[in-house]
């Protein structure tokens, strides 16, 4: 175990899963001041900037390149972490406790701690090297809010100018840990598209036989967002990848007052993640249809509305994908390209047209990121930084 304890960077990775920076109520002040020592340490400048409000700050750490005027790298990760139950957890959720096979137990171990210092230890082994200069500039990205919907962080920042001036032209982030001996890749992801909807309808006495009532229209849009969502999930079995299924979630329902009264109205709220291709017109006028049938007086609210985000290419059309597919061909990796079944922070980059990549470099790990005691191997860990030392040099020298 002392190997592991020992190691710097493993050091530098368990200072940072100390920081309980966990929703909700985050004070992010402690990460500001530990990203601040990993500057200074790789002799880099920092800039920190508020673009949602002045308690959730975007830090970056630059790498300036030898052709500062090419578009940039963005290597992005996010600070804030879930909740946690500590009752579930057989190790401190912030402890960054190491057992005896190497696991590192804390609440952002997988999502998405290790992959900021991953970035920054790559850089640093990088410089080790010798190498001062990569052709294309690197911006590190440390971001809030990501856990939430990101608007406070990443879907504020792009819209600022300090953003423009990056001139990003190819952004990596995040994907999950792989339990089998390939590495996921994301060049997309569902769209998030979660609404409300209102039934109103025929109030009165629960004895009356009333007619239009909130409840009628309410069975009818349920069996209709079901077996919609029946005929979705069906597609898991025939192998394909989660992030070509639409995936609809029931979530909230609200209504009545009391027993013997008909409510007027009754609210149901459905989390919606749009499948890779699905037209979001063509998908709401199919909704209003159904309320139309259901009889209609039934309100439609946005809960949360992304654009639709574009495919990153994976093929010869895109050099940063030719640069990074070389990096992983030279060191064996296979390859999972898929669309993500959830949300990153990548999408508001995909929506300006620029090309990202979620990538975390962990195989033949469970999949614990939300989940009690979740860790990451401290070998598996320390293999990221080489497989990122390698990518980065590829992707920056476009």
């Amino acid at each position: 175990m002392a190997k592991w304890v020992d190691n710097e960077e493993i050091q530098i990775f368990r200072e940072y899963l100390q920081i309980p920076s966990v929703h909700p109520d985050i004070d992010y002040t402690a990460c500001v001041e530990f990203l601040r020592r990993q500057a200074k340490s790789l002799d880099l400048p920092i800039s920190v900037y508020y673009p949602g409000d002045e308690k959730n700050p975007v830090i970056i750490i630059s790498w300036e390149g030898s052709q500062p005027e090419l578009p940039s790298i963005l290597l992005n990760s996010h600070m804030d972490v879930v909740p946690v139950f500590e009752d579930r957890w057989t190790h401190a959720p912030f402890g960054a406790e190491i057992d005896v096979d190497g696991k590192i137990f804390g609440r952002g171990a997988q999502d998405m701690k290790s992959l900021g210092t991953q970035y920054l230890a790559a850089i640093r082994a990088l410089k080790k090297d010798g190498i001062n200069q990569l052709k294309r500039t690197i911006h590190v990205t440390f971001v809030p809010d990501e856990e939430v919907g990101g608007a406070l962080g990443m879907k504020s920042f792009v819209t600022t100018d300090a953003f423009k001036k990056l001139n990003v032209g190819f952004s990596l982030d995040e994907a999950c840990a792989s339990e089998e001996d390939d590495f996921f890749l994301f060049n997309a992801e569902r769209t998030v598209y979660a609404i409300e909807l209102t039934c109103n309808g025929q109030s009165g006495h629960g004895s009356a036989p009333l007619e239009n009532t909130p409840g009628e229209k309410v069975r009818y849009i349920l069996n209709k967002f079901m077996d919609y969502r029946s005929k979705e999930l069906s597609k898991i079995s025939e192998n394909v990848p989660m992030g070509n299924v639409t995936n609809i979630n029931l979530t909230i329902i609200n209504g009545g007052v009391q027993i013997n009264v008909v409510p007027a109205e009754i609210k149901l709220s459905f989390d919606i993640r749009l499948a890779v291709g699905v037209d979001q017109d063509a998908f709401e006028a199919m909704i209003r249809q159904w309320c139309e049938e259901a009889g209609g007086d039934i309100d439609l609210r946005h809960i949360l509305r992304d654009p639709t985000a574009p495919v990153s290419i994976t093929d010869d059309r895109n050099p940063f994908w030719v640069a990074f597919k070389s990096a992983t061909d030279e060191l064996n990796l296979k390859l999972k390209v898929m669309a993500s079944p959830g949300c990153t922070d990548a999408r508001f980059i995909r929506q300006l047209n620029i090309p990202a990549f979620g990538f975390s470099p962990m195989r033949n790990t469970p999949r614990t990121l939300h989940d009690h005691d979740e860790f990451v191997y401290a070998d598996g860990y320390l293999e990221g930084i080489n497989i990122y030392r390698k990518i980065i040099s590829n992707v920056a020298n476009v």
